[in-house]
């Protein structure tokens, strides 16, 4: 509410001197009055606009497309530790090769459990690891062939 209040404020005042400006009658094409206008009446607007432009959300956008930058840029390190291993993970292997907690190593596997990229098996000792089935049979790829040959 602080920023939505601040914004408004902030561009009542810009508004305001330029109003003043253009009543009192000064050159509006002198270098002093642009100068006086831009300090009084452009930092002010400038201002109220980035706290409204905060109020409403863009910020909020913006981290969250970060987040998300983020995220995908972890599964792909994780696709291609994959590969490096085998095709075989546990969240403690990630956690350690990517230096991220291992609950943010779960979450990432698990999304990409989620969305069929692994599947999850245990040891008999009880360890999870992730089976990333296409990365390993990535060595047939050599021997693919079109869909119509026989």
């Amino acid at each position: 509410m602080g920023r939505l209040l601040g914004g408004v404020a902030l561009l009542t005042l810009a508004l305001f001197v330029v109003w003043g400006a253009v009543r009192s009658g000064a050159d509006p094409l002198a270098l002093r009055t642009l100068v006086a206008l831009f300090i009084a009446a452009g930092l002010p607007a400038a201002g109220g606009g980035l706290l409204l432009a905060r109020h409403f959300g863009v910020g909020r956008r913006i981290e969250h497309r970060r987040d998300q930058l983020r995220r995908d840029t972890l599964e792909a390190e994780v696709l291609k530790m994959a590969g490096r291993h085998g095709g075989r993970l546990t969240a403690v292997e990630v956690a350690g090769e990517l230096a991220v907690p291992t609950t943010t190593a779960e979450e990432i596997l698990n999304e990409l459990m989620a969305r069929e990229m692994a599947e999850i098996e245990i040891t008999d000792s009880g360890l999870l690891v992730y089976d990333f089935h296409d990365v390993r049979r990535l060595s047939e790829k050599e021997s693919a062939r079109g869909l119509l040959e026989s």
